[in-house]
């Protein structure tokens, strides 16, 4: 049975056996002015859409600057970094923009070159794109990416799931 509200009540307007992806004010079917809170998210991470200088692949590291507002660089530590391009973000601000999902925080795939163990700290390394180790004698405040969700115990660079954040 459907349940469409028609006025201030509470409802559950989904189960996990129907679900209900896209919620719509004003759009015909509702009058006045519709609100949910969420309790959950089907992804993992909280994105914002940036214009950038080429479409990077999900996984790329990316920073403030270059022609647009994100770009990738060369420099190892760089205290621009934004994020990493997200897969499918739980939530994405500025979704109507055009541009690239950047993960600013939460769990997402990334590009990482090893050797890296669960919980080492991120950064930005001079493989365009990618993510290293922190090496303590270059840090600079800002550098900081996120930390390893898993390992990689030779120098190849892999996806893994990493936590993006500076803490």
């Amino acid at each position: 049975e459907d349940l469409i509200p028609t006025g201030n009540l509470i409802s559950n307007i989904g189960s996990s056996a129907r679900r209900l992806d896209t919620i719509f004010s004003n759009n015909g079917i509702f009058s006045g002015n519709l609100s949910a809170v969420a309790s959950s998210a089907q992804y993992a991470d909280l994105a914002e859409k940036f214009q950038s200088d080429k479409k990077y692949e999900p996984g790329t590291v990316v920073v403030f600057g270059g022609d647009q507002e994100i770009t990738t660089t060369t420099i190892s530590h760089d205290t621009a970094v934004a994020g990493v391009i997200s897969t499918r973000p739980a939530y994405t601000m500025n979704s109507e923009s055009v541009g690239q999902p950047v993960a600013l925080t939460g769990r997402v795939p990334c590009l990482v070159k090893g050797p890296v163990s669960k919980g080492t700290v991120l950064v930005t390394s001079e493989t365009p794109g990618v993510a290293a180790a922190l090496d303590m004698s270059h840090y600079q405040p800002g550098c900081i990416l996120g930390k390893s969700l898993e390992s990689i115990t030779n120098t190849n660079t892999e996806i893994i799931e990493i936590v993006v954040g500076r803490f």
